[in-house]
């Protein structure tokens, strides 16, 4: 059985101190018993990841330190850029590829974000590869070729083995940031589909194994519901994961 993952992007919020208060007041919520059934990665800006990851280690917390993106290279002239092996030295064990607001704001093409999930892998890091269509793409009736075109072009070039080990985050583009959220019906359809491309690409054990995530204004209100799916492994979640007692709620039902 897969266990839910359940990963809080913090996007541009929070500096260091207000990050170190929100991951205290989260421990105190979210202790050892839950974290026993639930996956639980935390995702700061990159100012705050060396804070959180003290933190975490120090006091033994049991959350995993996540990274919002990074560059394919190890080094270069690639100013503002960070490399994976800084990721990496800091004991990060998911790095976010392929967000919507990457692909949308800042220009990340398919191929890029094929190049990323390559490079997380192959410093022991794990990939939370991000696909989803617009509102406009799935009032045409393109939900799917959209979503599994990405799959297919992120995964591109990987082997079976490696692909079992990812994270692949349906965020249907519409539902962020927008408090409209795909119903649970909607949910499973589409991580069905994106497990069954995964197993037309890699094998049926790499399907079975490979954790696929609903992200999309997700609230304690509708999580429950959603990870109840049978393809659902959990839930990237976006501004609810900035209030402590909200995410703490998420993370418990999620359990």
């Amino acid at each position: 059985m897969r266990k839910p993952l359940i990963s809080g992007t913090w996007k541009m919020n929070l500096n260091h101190f207000e990050a170190i208060q929100t991951v205290q007041k989260l421990a105190y919520l979210v202790g050892k018993d839950e974290l026993e059934l639930v996956d639980v990665s935390l995702h700061p800006p990159f100012t705050d990841v060396r804070s959180v990851q003290t933190l975490i280690d120090t006091d033994k917390l049991g959350y995993a330190l996540g990274a919002q993106h990074c560059h394919w290279e190890e080094k270069g002239a690639y100013t503002g850029e960070v490399s994976p092996v800084f990721l990496a030295k800091l004991g990060v064990q998911y790095v976010i590829c392929g967000h919507s607001e990457r692909r949308e704001l800042f220009g990340e093409t398919d191929e890029m974000v094929n190049k990323k999930v390559a490079a997380i892998q192959q410093h022991g890091m794990t990939p939370i590869m991000c696909v989803g269509e617009t509102l406009e793409e799935r009032e045409a009736g393109q939900t799917e070729a959209k979503v599994l075109g990405q799959v297919r072009a992120g995964l591109a070039g990987r082997k079976p083995e490696p692909i079992g080990a990812l994270v692949i985050a349906y965020e249907p583009i519409w539902a962020i940031g927008t408090g409209r959220t795909a119903t649970a019906d909607d949910a499973q359809q589409m991580c069905a589909a994106i497990r069954a491309c995964v197993a037309e690409l890699a094998g049926a054990e790499a399907a079975e194994s490979v954790r696929v995530q609903y992200g999309g204004s997700v609230k304690a209100g509708t999580v429950a519901e959603l990870i109840a799916q049978p393809d659902v492994d959990g839930a990237l979640v976006g501004g609810a994961s900035l209030d402590p007692d909200e995410f703490a709620k998420i993370c418990k039902l999620g359990a």
